[in-house]
């Protein structure tokens, strides 16, 4: 299967290369996550949605819209306003994260925005575990 070994052989690379911030791994399911201490980022597909997880220590408070402001390359501001917060992690849902992906895949920095919070977040190294991650099939259920 090319997508497969695609999958496989960018997973490669990301663990050949030097340790970063960004990390993907196909399995349970697929996953990129940021290893920074704050925030914590977690990007996942099941197979059928996509999710972004952002873990922040001094929480989160309670805004209609809750947005990501990407900066560099591929400069971008997307928004919406199905998000839930639960703890101190905020959780976005969805079928599609092509303008998620494009703007952790091509940009520099992050900052969330929800009410008057700011939360930034590192992007530098985030490019080869982003391609890793778009080109992973979830294996079928058992």
């Amino acid at each position: 299967m090319p997508v497969m070994r695609d999958a496989l052989l960018a997973a490669l690379i990301c663990l050949a290369a030097p340790a970063g911030a960004w990390q993907f791994s196909p399995t349970p399911i697929c996953t990129l996550d940021n290893l920074e201490d704050a925030p914590h980022v977690r990007v996942t597909y099941d197979g059928a949605l996509y999710a972004i997880h952002l873990s922040n220590p001094a929480g989160w408070p309670d805004a209609p819209v809750f947005a990501l402001r990407f900066e560099g390359g591929d400069a971008n501001t997307i928004s919406t306003g199905r998000h839930a917060v639960e703890g101190d992690t905020l959780t976005v849902t969805d079928s599609g994260f092509g303008n998620v992906l494009n703007g952790l895949q091509f940009n520099g920095r992050a900052v969330a925005l929800l009410g008057e919070t700011e939360v930034p977040f590192d992007l530098s190294d985030a490019a080869a575990a982003v391609a890793a991650f778009r080109t992973c099939e979830v294996a079928p259920s058992v």
